[in-house]
């Protein structure tokens, strides 16, 4: 192994890199704007729900109902409908997603201390949405019912308001949230966006960089050159793993200052295991590069390899726990999922080697046996 040719293969490339201004632009810009847009476009948050009201009752108490949506941050309030005939049409036009129906007298069969049904439609187009504004209605009406409750105790028993809350609520949940306290998704989304975009672009890179020279011929100087394969690779994919670790770092500062996703973990680990996870997607690239001979079979492969794991079995969108067992099983198989992991992990939940370490371990075996495997399917003989 000679240093001189493997820094001489890398200048080489660099320069190759530096004169095409589109593959610069890729290699770039690309990374930042898949963060800028996947890091505005997607959230998970389900909030500002568009609501109308059919409201018979018309009373103070019906009124104080509707407040508890109206004034709520996850409801946006779009005005009453004089019937019922008129909530299938907003429903189906998706001007609304969810609707609320008082029945006649419903503050009087509540003064009489008499049950009364409420009735919510809701849009179930978008199971996730439907089940969280579900969950929105129901913690809304437990609280009025609470409320209503403890103003029956107190005044039938003449205790005080705190003692009739104690005794209409005699088990209570106090939930404290130690990772991600403002449950905010875009901290989630926008740390996990940094695996996201280190998965798909360092194999993009590396794949048209080496497929590029099988196209134009200029690889075949390399054939008969005195450079040995394991120079070649190396000195090749060196400055891809080199501006794939830039990226990382301007990733990392959108994430965490233009996002604002806390960074709770250690940046030296962090940092370490990130570069092991760029040698592992980089090694993706190689070897797609030498299975095919074009760089559209080399971008449309690269795809289906990198942007699919890393999409459904790294938990951005479904978490692993969620899946079935051969889903569990295949998540085990992309590199995704472990940096996810660490990602998270660093961002999140401040946890470091001592957690992470069977993480960074396997991303270590994942890059060691891709480099492997494209040392050995490289031929400086190549088949006629």
């Amino acid at each position: 192994m000679n240093l001189r040719r493997i820094l001489a293969v890398s200048y080489k490339e660099w320069r190759e890199i530096v004169r095409d201004r589109l593959f610069l632009s890729l290699a770039f810009v690309v990374p930042s704007a898949l963060m800028l847009i996947f890091g505005y476009g997607l959230t998970l948050d389900v909030e500002h729900i568009p609501f109308a009201v059919v409201d018979h009752d018309k009373s103070a108490a019906s009124r104080d109902y509707l407040h508890r949506y109206i004034d709520s941050r996850y409801f946006d309030y779009r005005g009453e409908l004089a019937s019922e005939r008129e909530i299938e049409p907003l429903l189906a036009d998706s001007r609304i997603r969810l609707a609320i129906v008082i029945p006649p007298r419903f503050g009087e069969r509540l003064a009489q201390g008499r049950a009364v049904a409420v009735q919510t439609l809701i849009d179930g187009t978008f199971p996730f949405r439907t089940s969280s504004s579900q969950g929105y209605v129901v913690a809304i009406n437990a609280a009025y019912n609470t409320e209503q409750l403890s103003r029956y105790i107190a005044a039938r028993l003449g205790v005080p308001p705190a003692t009739a809350q104690a005794m209409a609520q005699p088990v209570t949940v106090e939930m404290r949230y130690m990772f991600n306290q403002a449950i905010r998704s875009t901290w989630s989304i926008a740390s996990v966006l940094v695996m996201f975009v280190l998965m798909i672009t360092p194999p993009f890179l590396t794949a048209l960089g080496v497929v590029r020279e099988k196209e134009n011929g200029s690889i075949y100087n390399i054939y008969a050159s005195t450079v040995t394969r394991g120079e070649f690779l190396i000195g090749k994919l060196t400055p891809y793993v080199g501006i794939s670790l830039l990226n990382f770092l301007i990733l990392w500062l959108f994430a965490t200052r233009l996002f604002g996703a806390p960074f709770k973990g250690d940046p030296l680990f962090f940092a370490l295991a990130s570069t092991v996870f760029v040698v592992c997607t980089t090694g993706i690239g190689l070897l797609v590069s030498l299975l095919v001979r074009t760089q559209v079979a080399a971008m449309m492969l690269t795809v289906v390899v990198t942007i699919v794991p890393s999409v459904l079995y790294s938990g951005l969108l479904v978490p692993i726990a969620s899946m079935d067992p051969m889903g569990q099983f295949e998540a085990h198989l992309f590199p995704a999922m472990y940096y996810a992991d660490i990602v998270l992990g660093s961002f999140l939940k401040g946890v470091g080697l001592d957690v992470l370490w069977g993480k960074v371990l396997a991303l270590a075996i994942y890059a060691f046996v891709l480099w492997t495997a494209s040392f050995l399917l490289f031929n400086k003989r190549p088949k006629a």
